[in-house]
């Protein structure tokens, strides 16, 4: 249930379809004579806001401090008993229409996971992904990744394939009882940078003890987060993916999936350099 009512607010909640949602609303009322003159004034106000928003790095201030939270992982020599890479990289659906792995701009994920299974070679590579629509089942990201990467010579012998979860607290669950982590072993966990703070949360709460390796990063450096967007889409891309992970923070934390707030590094394991 709350997987369908968070998807469901979500959708309405979007800062872009909320903006444009307002522009409608005084359009509508803009109809009725009396109404008018306050139609036209909300429809402008949201029609400015919709342009600063989209283009004004805002969403970069929303996503920084999530992207900062976990330091790039750091290879320090120790052992690596398994890579857990989480879905939300791959479109499903397209990929199996197509006959092909048809990527979206977390592509890093995948790269990444290959790049960490040549370092690895003994690693298991555990890839959790379902199918994430409200309605139906949806197609599942797991097995196709997981044929993607057996394509690129990733021995199939170390891969699991967990397709069942839509939320990043299944993701955990599921890996978990999939993957059955011994004590001690190192896991390091894939997914991108704006996204860490609450998988770890997830994994912790779910007992799966995790490495943070971040990848796709959606801000730079210094002055590169204060500068405008050069589009008003790509603005707006990036506000409500930064918008929807700190509601899902709260989400999460709410409804007992994490143990804080804004999980951060704790200690060594959950920790990593400033280089990689």
């Amino acid at each position: 249930m709350f997987y369908y009512v968070s998807k469901i607010v979500w959708f309405f909640a979007t800062p872009s379809n909320l903006l444009i949602s307002l522009i409608l609303l005084g359009l509508i009322l803009a109809l009725f004579r009396r109404l008018r003159r306050f139609g036209i004034g909300i429809s402008l106000v949201f029609a400015l806001a919709t342009i600063a928003f989209g283009l004004l790095p805002v969403a970069s201030y929303i996503l920084l401090p999530l992207e900062e939270r976990f330091l790039p992982f750091r290879d320090d020599g120790k052992p690596v008993d398994g890579i857990i890479l989480l879905g939300g990289s791959v479109e499903a659906a397209d990929s199996a229409s197509r006959g092909m792995i048809v990527s979206n701009e977390s592509a890093e994920r995948v790269l990444d996971t290959i790049q960490l299974a040549h370092r690895y070679p003994a690693a298991r590579i555990l890839i959790s992904g379902g199918g994430g629509t409200v309605f139906g089942d949806g197609a599942a990201e797991a097995p196709i990744i997981a044929a993607y990467l057996k394509s690129v010579g990733v021995d199939p012998a170390r891969i699991l394939v967990e397709d069942r979860s839509r939320t990043t607290s299944e993701n955990a669950a599921y890996s978990k009882e999939l993957a059955k982590p011994r004590e001690g072993e190192r896991w390091l966990l894939v997914t991108s940078a704006w996204h860490m703070p609450r998988a770890v949360g997830v994994f912790e709460k779910a007992g799966f003890p995790v490495t943070p390796y971040p990848v796709d990063f959606r801000t730079g450096g210094g002055s590169n987060n204060h500068r405008p967007f050069a589009s008003i889409s790509e603005g707006l891309r990036r506000l409500d993916l930064g918008t929807k992970e700190w509601a899902g923070l709260i989400g999460y934390y709410a409804t007992d999936r994490t143990s804080q707030l804004f999980p951060g590094p704790q200690g060594s394991a959950a920790g990593g350099s400033a280089s990689r």
